[in-house]
């Protein structure tokens, strides 16, 4: 079993932002394998199938960004994963909007969800793909990633979620180094 977890906040009023990234690319994925994510439990929103060949939980956190780690603890725990099969999605400011990143294991970078999954987990070697979404050029960082995509961004948000869509499916197909090595170089605006 593979735990996937895109992080993100609940309700209509984060709907489509920054901070939204990993619940926007979970549910791409779930789409692709028609994984309804319709289950409530593990203090989130769930549906359970296979993708890329692997019986997969996707979880969608319904706990607050900051607060992510009671959600992913309890389908961790219930689940019994291994650390290496679970997959957390994330939006990332470091990493410029068209670029994503996978990483086997590491600290939180910062992130709160990531520090607070850590932290009630008690381990942190667990797949990360990171989506870059910017950093702003002057200030409000707050209100970059709680704010919504604008309309340059919009035309290139639908090739990114299908980026990290694919890496994901290459890590449960063929594992995190074949991912890593196939998109951690990859830029989208390259390609433009």
């Amino acid at each position: 079993m593979k735990l996937l977890v895109g992080l993100g906040n609940p309700g209509d009023k984060y709907a489509g932002t920054r901070h939204n990234a990993g619940f926007q690319v979970a549910e791409r994925v779930a789409e692709r394998y028609r994984i309804a994510l319709k289950k409530k439990g593990y203090k989130g929103i769930y549906g359970v199938g296979r993708a890329a060949g692997e019986e997969t939980t996707i979880l969608l956190p319904q706990t607050f960004m900051n607060c992510s780690g009671a959600s992913v603890n309890a389908a961790y725990k219930s689940l019994g994963v291994a650390p290496g099969d679970l997959i957390v999605i994330y939006d990332d400011l470091d990493l410029p909007l068209g670029r994503i990143r996978i990483r086997p294991e590491g600290g939180h970078g910062g992130h709160n969800g990531i520090r607070d999954i850590i932290a009630i987990a008690g381990f942190k070697d667990f797949v990360r793909v990171k989506v870059g979404i910017g950093r702003p050029e002057r200030g409000d960082v707050t209100g970059h990633v709680l704010g919504r995509f604008n309309s340059e961004e919009k035309k290139l948000l639908p090739q990114v979620l299908d980026l990290a869509a694919d890496a994901v499916e290459t890590i449960l197909a063929d594992g995190v180094l074949g991912a890593m090595n196939k998109f951690n170089n990859c830029n989208l605006l390259d390609s433009l």
